[in-house]
């Protein structure tokens, strides 16, 4: 079980088939799966290993509320397909009787055998995915858009906000939530793709309305 070393190549195409089906490392909700192979990854995938790249950027903009997500971290080995061999541990204690070589070193040879084994398990596990139907991750958003004080027009806040029209987003239902002294803030639901569309580039173009908007935040998300 396990990625390999998620810093080459091999190990980032294993990721990348691993989430071609799968939103998160773990479930159906960031965790600290995701952190653990987040870290471990420790710089965005290649275009080309799109599904990898996706939730890079997703998990990356959980990077205020990592501490909070749920689960506990494990080692590295135990995240990823079961039928992998896992080449991140260090090995056991029996590796004293391997420190004593009398007939040569055969290093290179056996990095190269497990090198071809990884990759052939990594062409296998590519077959049997690509066989599947691909499934589309979407999330379901409420979002709280604020304005800037009891005088702004939110009928025109909220034609400003569905305005954004974007591949992989759909506006739903809105209601004005009363926050206090007048003022009113918009409620506005909406469903997204996560590898099109993420909540980084939402409040970018929303709050790029700065005559009405003051600020965004996401106050509910929830996998479908």
């Amino acid at each position: 079980m396990g990625f390999g070393d998620l810093k080459s190549a091999s190990g980032l195409q294993l990721l990348n088939a691993f989430l071609a089906s799968r939103s998160y490392i773990e479930g159906y909700v960031p965790s600290q799966a995701d952190i653990a192979v987040f870290e471990a990854v420790g710089a965005p995938p290649p275009p080309e290993l799109f599904h990898a790249l996706r939730w890079y950027n997703h998990i990356k903009s959980f990077d205020k509320q990592k501490a909070s997500l749920p689960g506990v971290k494990k080692a590295l080995g135990k995240y990823g397909p079961s039928d992998v061999e896992d080449s991140t541990g260090t090995g056991g204690d029996s590796k004293d009787d391997d420190d004593i070589d009398l007939f040569g070193s055969d290093e290179e040879e056996e990095s190269e055998e497990a090198k071809r084994l990884r990759e052939e398990r990594l062409a296998q596990y590519e077959s049997k995915k690509s066989k599947k139907p691909a499934l589309v991750a979407k999330s379901s958003l409420l979002l709280d858009v604020k304005p800037w004080d009891d005088e702004t027009d939110m009928g025109k806040l909220e034609e400003c906000v569905r305005s954004i029209q974007a591949d992989g987003l759909v506006w739903g239902s809105s209601k004005l939530v009363p926050v206090g002294y007048g003022i009113k803030k918009l409620q506005i639901q909406c469903v997204v793709e996560d590898d099109k569309v993420g909540t980084d580039m939402l409040e970018e173009r929303i709050t790029a309305f700065e005559d009405y908007v003051q600020s965004m935040d996401v106050a509910a998300f929830n996998k479908i």
